[in-house]
């Protein structure tokens, strides 16, 4: 079975057979993943059935190959900043691992630094 590893250098070859690789510089690859996921995202809004209704022709499809511009997007950032992301993805299920054992029950800790909406100011 053919992994991210066979993915990842798909797309750096893509990429370099079309003389992209100087426009893929990790600032510009992490902006056009943000922006396909904007699109991803875009699928989803003000829809009434959340998750959207699958069963409705081509909501599937859409979801399917706007997934695969992140999933494009992220690898195109692995070569840009030089990482293996097959291997990050494997260390950040170890660390989650660790962090969230099975059988734990989810937390409502919040990150570092967040606040509660009563927290914020206006004005």
């Amino acid at each position: 079975m053919r992994g991210l590893d066979h993915l990842q250098d798909r797309v750096a070859e893509f990429v370099r057979s079309r003389g992209w690789a100087r426009y893929h510089t990790p600032r510009d690859v992490a902006i056009a993943l943000s922006v396909e996921a904007g699109e991803l995202l875009e699928l989803f809004q003000w829809s009434e059935t959340v998750p959207p209704d699958l069963r409705r022709r081509g909501v599937r499809a859409a979801i399917a190959e706007e997934t695969a511009d992140v999933a494009i997007y992220a690898l195109c950032l692995a070569n840009a900043v030089g990482f293996n992301l097959e291997e990050a993805v494997l260390a950040k299920l170890r660390k989650n691992a660790r962090r969230y054992p099975r059988g734990a029950r989810p937390s409502r800790r919040r990150l570092p630094g967040s606040r509660r909406p009563s927290q914020y100011r206006r004005g």
